[in-house]
């Protein structure tokens, strides 16, 4: 899945100049790229290729992670996975309401932790573009704990997005449990896999991703559908999960 040898993500490498950067300016540029230029979407699969959702030009936790690793393993940037769950209620307001009883209670998730300096630092806040961020940040302006729209922070006003050489979040209270770290992407989708059969995934592909992708890009441009029942709470998450937190 990490094809950082293939010619768009090669040539995208060497157009960008990031090999020639300080390996803290290498990381930070990269970053940067795949949280604003790679905006926040669905894709058809969790497990599809770096040079995939280079060409689809949007993604979502695990596709963007794909897309980051590989980008930082072409210019020499040690990096590895980080996979997890998180709560359904953590993509409440995307996902449409008639089809939300359908997901599954746990949803896979990962983001990327890179080396420097000795130290290996969580990198999740790329998974949301900024645009999207404002659009709910001016949605909620007086809350700080919020646990939907693709979002899981008790910091809304000002979450740990920006790459400053320190980790980064933007999904993290929304985790429900930790599957630890993986190789590679690859290594990651062969022993894990969201069980959700086989009509829920084609539908999924063909259908509900695209009804989440058309109210991704209306919450970005500031028409946010307000959905009952997500608010403050313990940990950013709902009642529903507070013993979980």
């Amino acid at each position: 899945m990490l094809d950082f040898k293939v010619p768009a993500i090669a040539a995208l490498i060497e157009e960008r100049g990031w090999s020639r950067l300080p390996q803290t300016d290498r990381i930070g540029a990269i970053y940067d790229f795949v949280r604003d230029d790679i905006p926040f979407g669905y894709n058809r699969a969790d497990d599809i290729s770096a040079s995939s959702v280079l060409r689809d030009g949007y993604g979502q936790c695990n596709t963007k992670a794909t897309l980051l690793m590989a980008l930082l393993r072409g210019v020499g940037v040690p990096c590895r996975l980080h996979g997890f769950t998180i709560h359904k209620t953590l993509q409440r307001g995307v996902v449409p309401e008639a089809v939300y009883p359908w997901a599954p209670a746990e949803i896979l998730h990962s983001w990327v932790e890179v080396e420097l300096d000795g130290d290996w630092l969580n990198l999740e806040g790329f998974i949301l573009d900024s645009l999207y961020l404002q659009a709910i940040q001016a949605a909620f302006p007086d809350q700080d704990n919020l646990c939907g729209y693709g979002v899981g922070t008790d910091r809304l006003c000002a979450p740990h997005v920006q790459w400053t050489g320190k980790d980064t979040y933007i999904q993290k209270t929304g985790i429900a449990r930790d599957l630890g770290t993986f190789a590679s992407p690859d290594v990651f989708f062969e022993n894990r896999k969201q069980a959700i059969g086989s009509f829920r995934e084609r539908l999924y592909r063909h259908a509900i991703r695209h009804w989440m992708n058309a109210r991704v890009r209306k919450i970005r441009n500031g028409d946010v559908p307000l959905v009952p029942g997500i608010g403050a709470t313990k940990k950013g998450l709902p009642k529903e999960h507070r013993h979980a937190a």
